[in-house]
């Protein structure tokens, strides 16, 4: 008993437990608890940053040949574009073949839900870099390790970086210790706001896109490991808090820097954590691709729109490039596929309503997918790259 006391994933599953309880026996007193998932997330967000700032900057700087790095980040965005393209194709085949909205009702549709989507105009280039924040300090760290690489203050601020990331890391410790209650915050909020009725009209999308995201993860990135002889299974295990926390929160950021830490511990690199996990936080996103692309085969089996082969290369096209930029840009699920839609211009864009209910129950099943792609991306390229300590990865993954 004094064990499960101390143990962090048993208290945030039960946690998220007391959650759905609470949100759906007590819907007001729920909603209320809003701001205990919002600030949690929130004080985890204020570590992302600095964090990728020691991590990038220590990595780069201990590092002899400086020409690893420009591979490594060359290697890293060639798998996100083949990892993200793969997911693409999933979600469109897997919607084609199950038919979730087939037999939809579209009556009652409130399109003014969906009216600021449509205004938004898409995501530009300059919007998402200023609005990215872990992107500019992922490119502002990695110049600044460039430079210090070069410079004869090497020894001494590596010293320094590393002091600092180590008082970095133990705080965030304490502040994980939190993640209960920011899960149950989060949890209470969504099931009491949308309610579990809600789940029920769009009960057949939901379950087709929880399985996929399920099938792509054991198949496609267990497949990815496994040819590096590592266990998915085992893998997931060793990031059960992480995983808990972001399925109770609905964000990978909620989790982002206890990632990079396991990652570290785990054997990977550390100049190869630090490049590889922000950049895929905003560039290798296999949950959000899986969805995108069932969203919108979805929409047009509701409205009972027989795409030609063109318009769904039209849409892979256009999801292709928008779907890389849907990371850290307020509402840019509903912004990719409006502007997807109003670029196809055959699928009603009025339709997103039908999503509004349940893009919340569904943002927990992306989440979970892109936290732990990225961290897959990780390994991967460690390993690739020989920047990987097996001997650690026993340690962690079959501990005594």
């Amino acid at each position: 008993m004094k064990h499960l006391r101390k143990n962090l994933t048993f208290w945030v599953l039960l946690a998220i437990l007391s959650g759905v309880v609470l949100g759906h026996y007590s819907p007001t007193t729920a909603v209320a608890m809003q701001p205990l998932g919002k600030y949690f997330i929130e004080l985890v967000k204020l570590f992302i940053n600095p964090i990728i700032f020691v991590t990038i900057v220590s990595g780069i700087c201990g590092m002899d040949n400086l020409k690893r790095v420009g591979r490594i980040g060359g290697k890293a965005i060639l798998y996100f574009e083949v990892v993200t393209t793969i997911a693409l194709l999933i979600g469109v085949v897997v919607a084609y073949v199950i038919q979730p909205g087939a037999g939809i009702a579209t009556t009652g549709i409130n399109s003014s839900s969906v009216t600021s989507f449509q205004k938004s105009g898409g995501i530009s280039l300059l919007s998402f870099f200023r609005e990215n924040s872990t992107i500019q300090f992922l490119l502002l760290s990695i110049l600044l390790g460039l430079f210090l690489n070069r410079s004869s203050y090497k020894a001494v601020v590596l010293e320094k970086v590393q002091w600092v990331a180590g008082y970095l890391f133990k705080a965030l410790g304490w502040v994980m210790k939190f993640s209960p209650i920011g899960a149950f915050g989060g949890m209470a909020f969504t099931i009491g706001k949308y309610g579990l009725a809600a789940l029920l009209p769009l009960g057949k999308l939901m379950l087709c896109v929880y399985v996929t995201m399920f099938l792509f993860i054991v198949f496609v990135l267990g497949a990815i490991l496994r040819y590096y002889k590592v266990s998915i299974w085992k893998f997931l295990r060793y990031l059960r808090d992480e995983l808990l926390i972001v399925l109770g929160t609905s964000s990978s950021e909620a989790a982002l820097p206890s990632l990079m830490n396991k990652l570290e511990k785990m054997g990977c690199h550390r100049s190869v954590v630090g490049l590889v996990v922000p950049t895929g936080y905003s560039f290798n996103l296999d949950g959000t691709s899986i969805y995108l692309s069932m969203a919108i085969i979805f929409l047009a089996q509701v409205f009972q729109v027989d795409l030609t082969v063109g318009q769904v290369a039209t849409i892979f096209g256009v999801l292709m490039v928008t779907s890389k930029g849907a990371a850290g840009v307020t509402g840019s699920g509903f912004i990719i596929l409006a502007s997807t839609l109003s670029a196809v211009k055959v699928i009603p864009v009025e339709g997103l309503a039908l999503l509004l209910g349940v893009d919340r129950f569904m943002s927990e099943a992306r989440a979970v997918t892109n936290f732990i792609g990225n961290g897959v991306a990780t390994v991967f390229l460690s390993i690739n790259e020989g920047l990987f300590s097996r001997e650690d990865m026993e340690k962690e993954l079959n501990p005594l």
